[in-house]
């Protein structure tokens, strides 16, 4: 720890722009930081990753279970923008995980793909972060038959 603390004043007593500045974050020009909080890269990822036709839904079995009970709650929230989204967020890059439900018939390579590269497009270019990786689950698949099923609906 003694090792941080010197690295970290070491970093402090640098000319801005270099050291702890994040380049991306920080106009050396300018006076003060920008911090951005993870649960806005949360958002921001769970919504480009929702955007790729083919993802059915995001979350493992609890978060899809919670999620579904917040929809049927008078006022409340509804689907969670940041539901099956983990980031880790430093001060010049990100991390994210995601699980994800996708559609029965869609490749899902093409898919992750497709999420991973619009996942990172968003958030590098909404908060310059730098994104180092994008570790997709896919924990289920939705089928057309699941829409239907018996039961969901008590009135017709």
């Amino acid at each position: 720890m003694a090792h941080d603390s010197a690295n970290h004043d070491a970093a402090e007593a640098a000319p801005e722009g270099t050291g702890s500045t994040p380049a991306r974050l920080a106009d050396p020009s300018s006076v003060g930081t920008t911090t951005i909080a993870a649960t806005v890269v949360q958002k921001i990822a769970g919504i480009a990753a929702r955007e790729i036709d083919g993802v059915r839904t995001m979350g493992g079995g609890v978060s899809r279970t919670f999620g579904a009970l917040r929809e049927r709650i008078p006022g409340g929230s509804g689907t969670s923008t940041s539901s099956g989204v983990q980031v880790e967020v430093g001060e010049k890059q990100a991390a994210i995980d995601l699980d994800m439900v996708v559609d029965y018939g869609a490749s899902i390579v093409d898919l992750a793909r497709a999420v991973r590269r619009n996942v990172i497009t968003a958030v590098e270019r909404m908060t310059g972060l730098e994104v180092i990786e994008v570790n997709i689950a896919v924990n289920d698949i939705h089928l057309p038959t699941e829409e239907a099923e018996p039961g969901t609906s008590r009135v017709q």
